[in-house]
């Protein structure tokens, strides 16, 4: 008795997918993405932070060689030798630009404000949404982490 591999049941026949198994394999990946996503977003506005950051701490160091040649502390940030005022950030993510501090008068005291620019994706970061340093070294910032944005 021979058998024969040549009815509807046949041995190579059994190739691909069933449609529930593609519909298993769609659900968790639907389920990854949904948890993985927001999780990458915030890692990326947490990282985008930095550019404001490094950006403050420059204008911080040029503000304070400004104090030392000029005996006063200045809000237009082309006389710290930026290209515009307000400073726009390495990455573009924000604009950094100097007030007169606490004290009340730019002659002795400032405040660097990093914001970020409306039409990037920083600007939809609710943790952190502007960064200020002050010329006493108080680092602050507005938004649902408060000063743990720095």
């Amino acid at each position: 008795m021979s058998l024969r591999n040549d009815g509807p049941f046949r041995a190579h026949d059994n190739q691909g997918f069933t449609l529930v198994e593609l519909m298993v394999v769609v659900t968790i990946v639907g389920i990854l993405a949904a948890v993985a996503y927001p999780a990458y977003l915030s890692q990326t506005q947490k990282a985008r932070r930095s550019d404001a950051k490094t950006a403050l701490m420059d204008a911080v160091s040029r503000q304070e060689q400004f104090i030392l040649d000029h005996a006063t502390y200045t809000t237009n940030m082309t006389e710290l030798g930026y290209a515009a005022d307000p400073l726009t950030s390495t990455d573009a993510y924000y604009t950094v630009d100097a007030s007169a501090g606490a004290c009340g008068s730019i002659v002795t005291c400032y405040t660097l404000t990093a914001t970020p620019v409306a039409s990037k994706p920083q600007s939809k970061d609710t943790q952190c949404t502007t960064l200020t340093v002050a010329s006493t070294g108080a680092r602050t910032a507005t938004g649902s982490l408060g000063s743990g944005c720095w």
